[in-house]
């Protein structure tokens, strides 16, 4: 099965988002054994930021136009990057380099230098195979 990521336009979110809804809730879920406190937003945040265009949403289709997995990125601009910053990413065999190649591409289109996001351990090996390194280790603390 050969696989193709394409962005969805904001002007069809509403059309893309029931077959895409359970993937990002897939992500969500899988973030990891966290107490509530430590959740940056929900599924229902999700759908508005990528419907109000501040997240782009990303989507990983076969040749008959079948969704096999979603993806939501948000844009960070620093002074020597644009960082496309992974939020949410869920569904079977989209992780594979070709993919994650193609992914470069579309976020390039829209200025970013880098891509990052937060991972659990075994997507981080996942990750290695494609060159992505760990920098990072995420500590919080509610005030």
């Amino acid at each position: 099965m050969s696989l193709t990521v394409h962005h969805v336009d904001v002007n069809h979110i509403q059309q893309v988002w029931p077959m895409v809804e359970s993937y990002i809730q897939e992500a969500l879920d899988k973030g990891g054994e966290f107490p509530d406190w430590a959740d940056g937003y929900n599924l229902s945040h999700v759908q508005s930021f990528v419907t109000n265009g501040q997240w782009l949403l990303l989507v990983a289709v076969d040749e008959e136009n079948s969704i096999h997995g979603a993806m939501t990125v948000s844009f960070i601009n620093y002074p020597l990057h644009r960082v496309a910053f992974v939020t949410t990413t869920g569904g079977k065999f989209i992780a594979n380099p070709e993919l994650l190649e193609q992914l470069k591409a579309l976020v390039k289109l829209r200025g970013a230098t880098k891509i990052q996001a937060f991972c659990r351990e075994s997507m981080v090996r996942l990750l290695a195979r494609a060159n992505f390194e760990p920098r990072n280790t995420l500590v919080e603390v509610l005030v």
